[in-house]
C-alpha cells in the first residue's frame, strides 16, 4: 500500500519540504534508502547520509540545518524518531491478523477464549485459563492452568506461562520467555539444601513488552509485580518478589535479584545488577554493567561497580589507568624515604 507525503504528514502533523505527492511503500535505514522507501534522521552522526540518499521521504526534527540541497521530500517533525515510531505502529496495525483455533493446539474444556482469538499448533492451554478478545497465542506455547491473560496480547512460541499468573492487556511476550517459574529459595541445611517451596505468583500489567528468553520468576509468596507500560528486552532475569514500577525500560542481560523494588520511569542499561533485597528510587539511570549493591535515591544516573555517579566513575577510571606508574613512584619515594631514615640514624 501507497502512502503520499502529504498523508504522512497529515498523520503525525509534520511540515512538508518538497514533493507531497510523491509515494512510499515500505521503509528503510536512511544509509540504505531506496525509491519508494521512508528513512527518518535523529542522530546527527547519520547526517552525511541525507544529502545522498535514495529514499523517496525522509522524517528529519525542525530545528535541522541543511548545508547543501537533498534531493529527498522532507518531512519536519518536532521529533523524528517519535514520528517514525507512530508510523510503524500504523504500518503494522495494517498487517493481516490470524485467527482461529489450530486442529493441533490443546485446549482445555475448562478454558475460556474471547472472541477473535488465534491459538497456533502445538500450543497448550490449560484447565481454568481465560484469555481475552482478539489474542495472538503462536504455536508451541504453553499456558498453565489458572492462568489470565487480557485482550490484545501477543504471545510468540515457546513461550512458557506458568499456573495462576495474570497479564494484562496489550502485552506482547516474544519467543522464549518464561513466566512464573520458582523463585531461587533454598534452605542450606546439614547435607545440602531445601527447597523453599515458591507458593506466589506473577502479575504483569498492561502495555508490557518482554523480550526474548528473558525470566520473571514466580514470588514465595504474593506476587511478582510488573507494572503498566515496562519494556524488557531479551535475557533479562526478574526474581523472586521484585516489583518493576510503571514505564521502567530495561536493556539485555540485566539481572534484578529477590526483592528489589524498582521506581517508575527508570532505564537500566545492559547487564547491569541489582543486589536483593535493594530499593531502586523512580527515574534512576544505570549505566550498562552498573553493580548496585543496595540501596538508590530516584533522579539520578549511576555507572559503574559499585555504582556511582558518572563524574566521579570517570575521574577514577582515569586515576585507575595510571595505578602501575604511580605505584612504581610511590615504591622509589619509599626507598628514598629509606635511606633518608637510615642517614638520619647515622
Amino acid at each position: 500500500m501507497n502512502f503520499s507525503a502529504k498523508q504522512i504528514a497529515d498523520f503525525i502533523q509534520g511540515r512538508i519540504e518538497g514533493d507531497e505527492n510523491i509515494t512510499v511503500h515500505s521503509f528503510a535505514k536512511i544509509e540504505e534508502g531506496k525509491q519508494g522507501t521512508l528513512s527518518f534522521l535523529s542522530n546527527p552522526k547519520y547526517t552525511h547520509y541525507i544529502y545522498d540518499t535514495q529514499s523517496s521521504i525522509v522524517l528529519v526534527n525542525e530545528d535541522l540545518i541543511l548545508e547543501k540541497p537533498v534531493g529527498a521530500t522532507l518531512i519536519r517533525v518536532r521529533n523524528a524518531y517519535e514520528s517514525l515510531a507512530k508510523l510503524l505502529q500504523l504500518y503494522n496495525s495494517m498487517q493481516p491478523r490470524k485467527t482461529g483455533i489450530d486442529p493441533l493446539a490443546f485446549i482445555s474444556p475448562k478454558a475460556k477464549l474471547g472472541n477473535n482469538c488465534y491459538v497456533g499448533a502445538f500450543a497448550y492451554i490449560g484447565d481454568d485459563v481465560e484469555i481475552g478478545d482478539n489474542a495472538q497465542i503462536h504455536p508451541q506455547v504453553v499456558i498453565y492452568d489458572g492462568t489470565t491473560i487480557g485482550k490484545d496480547c501477543l504471545i510468540y512460541p515457546n513461550v512458557s506461562i506458568y499456573h495462576n499468573c495474570q497479564i494484562g492487556n496489550f502485552v506482547t511476550i516474544h519467543s522464549g520467555a518464561v513466566i512464573g517459574a520458582d523463585g531461587f529459595g533454598f534452605a542450606p541445611n546439614a547435607e545440602g539444601y531445601d527447597k523453599i517451596p515458591q507458593v506466589g505468583t506473577v502479575t504483569i500489567g498492561d502495555n508490557v513488552e518482554i523480550g526474548a528468553n528473558s525470566c520473571i520468576d514466580r514470588s514465595t509468596m504474593g506476587s511478582t509485580i510488573v507494572h503498566k507500560g515496562v519494556k524488557v528486552d531479551n535475557l533479562v532475569q526478574i526474581a523472586h518478589n521484585v516489583e518493576i514500577g510503571e514505564n521502567t525500560v530495561m536493556s539485555a542481560q540485566v539481572g534484578i535479584a529477590g526483592s528489589t523494588k524498582v521506581g517508575a520511569w527508570c532505564m537500566f542499561g545492559g547487564q547491569a545488577g541489582i543486589a536483593g533485597h535493594a530499593h531502586i528510587g523512580d527515574k534512576t539511570f544505570l549505566g550498562a554493567q552498573a553493580g548496585v549493591p543496595g540501596n538508590v535515591k530516584g533522579n539520578q544516573s549511576l555507572i559503574g561497580t559499585p555504582a556511582i555517579e558518572p563524574k566521579s566513575f570517570f575521574k577514577s577510571t582515569a586515576i585507575f589507568k595510571k595505578l602501575p606508574e604511580m605505584y612504581k613512584q610511590l615504591s622509589d619515594m619509599q626507598k628514598e624515604l629509606d635511606e633518608l631514615k637510615k642517614k638520619i640514624k647515622e
